[in-house]
Formats: C-alpha cells, structure tokens, sequence
C-alpha cells in the first residue's frame, strides 16, 4: 500500500479545491440562466395580462354594440325580409 505523505495530501487538497471552484462557477452560471427564465416568465405573465385587459375592453364594446342595435331593433318597425327591395 503507497505511503500518504504530505505531498500527496497537498495534491488531494488542491485538486478539491480546483473542482469547488469549477462547481462555483456552474453554478453561478445557473443562477444566471435562472434569472433570465424569470425575466422571460414575468415578461409572458405581462403579455397575457395586456391580452386579458384587451379582451375585457372588447367585450365590454361589444356588449355596448348590442344594447344599442337591440334599442334600434325596437324603435324600427319590423317588417319581413324582401330581397327584392
């Protein structure tokens, strides 16, 4: 069996350290790439909301169209659809 010296415990050491520091740096890289997926994520969760506020504004127009045709629909007289006129 090879004798443990201090140099090999010196060579141990280091090639830990070396290999925590490669760790560290993936896993700053990580973070980084994680940051970005939630800029992205809050960026979506805007555009759906802006859909969302459109829409209801659309909805609110139509249902604004509709009172206003049903009113007219009443106040013209009603007669049957001639495709000759």
């Amino acid at each position: 069996m090879a004798e443990v010296t201090n140099e090999l415990l010196f060579e141990v050491l280091k090639r830990l350290q070396q290999e925590m520091a490669d760790i560290r740096l993936d896993i700053g890289e990580i973070k980084s790439e994680l940051v970005s997926i939630r800029g992205t994520l809050v960026s979506v969760q805007h555009d759906i909301h802006n859909n969302y506020m459109v829409l209801g504004r659309q909805d609110v127009r139509l249902d604004r169209i509709d009172r206003r045709l049903d009113l007219r629909a009443l106040a013209e007289p009603l007669a049957p659809y001639d495709p000759q006129t």
